[in-house]
């Protein structure tokens, strides 16, 4: 006997607009809407460099490490592992590319700076998954490895070469770097112009085609396999499996285990990635320390995107804006003062519609105290301008953290048998 299948919609009802295509339109929107106030924020307070290309193009440049730690920080995290030493492992990265590019050159120096952040992601998986050391523990003793492994080396690899010393080497050769004709000039041409929302779009095209790294648009499809591969295939699913309930993963077969250090390795070596980015693009070469905390900042910068691909890119995007400030002047600084406040005043609303109102009148009163400051004072102290990543780091943890939901096991110990 036969049976026919039933439809499970509801007759005569529309079809809705799929998620990823309602969730398109709302990113398309808000940068819609990010231009807008940029560019009018620009012709208020008349100062042309709060995004023009050069501007734009330094953040980009501080955007990629970040970048990298926070997806590496994704990998781990989302298999359970809880990853603080992302910085050591960026600190490690920096270090093997300074070297491996000396010898071999810059691509096989990016393959160095992988390896070597993956030791460091392998002494993690090591300690946490094999040995169920305390996450924290063990990512603040990588920390502290990678910063002492890499000074050593470096005063032992790279003391009397060419542009080297006990903390530096410099004069290394860099990645290819794209020029588009004829679109990066007339880019720059229309950012010149000053005209509303067209010279904002025009910077942004400016900085993308012009003297742009192949590294950086390794670093940006780096982020677009890593969300392929984590929520697009069956390896990803297992993966992401073991960092919410290993429990039931490893009670329908899944080597727990295996998937945690293949995670772990893969953190540290997009970490690495990133430190081989600060060695090759972002600076002249290699000196010792020079992440300054940039994988703290990753690490921050993925839990505001909520352990997600799109919302991490996002969140390291403005993280590298504000790491890109001390570049620009004071009277530019002061200017995002007013965006700041605009911004308050865009969440305080959100908030509200949302019948969140005591968060509402938070955000409400600090928009409020950013405007006055705009409006009483005519500059910002340089030194301020300095401490603008790790304060925008708190306040951004501090105003999202109610909203982020993390994987439920991370940060657990997990003994493999433990699912009875």
């Amino acid at each position: 006997m036969s049976q026919t299948a039933t439809s499970t919609g509801t007759p005569g009802a529309a079809p809705q607009e799929p998620r990823a295509a309602r969730f398109s339109y709302f990113w398309l929107l808000l940068a819609l809407g990010a231009i807008v106030t940029v560019s009018a924020v620009r012709l208020i307070t008349g100062q042309d460099q709060l995004d023009s290309s050069g501007s734009l193009r330094a953040a980009i440049l501080a955007t990629c490490p970040i970048l990298m730690a926070a997806i590496g920080g994704m990998w781990s995290e989302r298999a359970g592992v809880v990853n603080i030493g992302l910085e050591g492992q960026m600190i490690l990265g920096t270090w093997g590319a300074a070297y491996f590019t000396y010898y071999y050159g810059p691509w096989v120096g990016i393959l160095g700076a992988a390896l070597m952040g993956a030791v460091g992601g392998a002494l993690h998986a090591l300690a946490t998954v094999t040995f169920g050391v305390d996450h924290i523990v063990s990512g603040v003793a990588v920390n502290i490895i990678g910063l002492g492994a890499a000074a050593f080396l470096a005063e032992a690899y790279f003391t009397g070469l060419p542009g080297g010393g006990p903390r530096q080497l410099s004069g290394l050769d860099r990645p290819l770097s794209i020029t588009v004709p004829g679109l990066a000039d007339g880019a720059e041409s229309l950012s010149d112009k000053g005209w509303f929302f067209v010279s904002d779009v025009a910077s942004l095209v400016s900085a993308l085609s012009t003297n742009l790294s192949i590294l950086t648009v390794l670093v940006f499809a780096l982020v677009g396999v890593s969300g392929w591969v984590l929520w697009r295939t069956s390896f990803g699913l297992r993966l992401r499996s073991c960092g919410e309930n290993p429990q039931a993963s490893e009670s329908l077969g899944v080597n727990v285990i295996l998937y945690k250090w293949i995670a772990v390795v893969v953190s540290g070596a997009l970490a690495g990635v990133g430190g081989g980015f600060l060695a090759l693009v972002a600076s002249s070469g290699f000196v010792t320390g020079q992440t300054g905390g940039r994988g703290y900042i990753g690490l921050a910068a993925m839990i505001f995107g909520n352990w997600r691909p799109g919302g991490i890119l996002a969140g390291s995007l403005m993280f590298g804006y504000t790491d890109s400030l001390p570049l620009r002047s004071a009277d530019t600084i002061h200017a995002l003062l007013l965006l700041v406040a605009i911004g308050l005043f865009a969440l305080a609303i959100w908030r509200f519609t949302r019948k969140q109102t005591r968060q509402a009148i938070v955000f409400g009163v600090i928009g409020l105290l950013f405007l006055v400051w705009f409006l009483t004072t005519d500059q910002v102290p340089r030194e301020f301008t300095g401490m603008t990543p790790y304060i925008a780091t708190l306040l951004v943890l501090a105003f999202s953290a109610q909203r982020l939901r993390m994987p439920k096991a991370d940060g657990q110990v997990y003994r493999k048998g433990s699912a009875g």
